[in-house]
């Protein structure tokens, strides 16, 4: 799977997961923040996430700081994805 289609699959899946309604993945900006003035996500939002990425990805964060950074856009969890998925 390539980046771009990385991107595509986490979109639906931040969509189904977090029960985002009236979102499309076509209104996520790949670059645009997660939390905060983005798509305005919240710490239980990031919880969620973290689940995601655990089941659908095989990645646990042990340093909550990094994990910041990797939920700050859909950019940045695609890169880490792609450096850090359990094969």
């Amino acid at each position: 799977m390539d980046n771009k289609e990385l991107k595509e699959q986490l979109k639906q899946q931040v969509i189904e997961v977090l029960n985002l309604e009236d979102i499309t993945p076509a209104d996520i900006d790949d670059a645009a923040p997660l939390f905060g003035e983005g798509l305005g996500l919240d710490s239980i939002d990031a919880l969620e996430l973290l689940m995601l990425l655990d089941k659908n990805y095989g990645i646990k964060f042990s340093d909550r700081n990094q994990s910041k950074a990797v939920f700050a856009s859909i950019d940045a969890m695609a890169a880490y994805i792609i450096a850090n998925r359990k094969k």
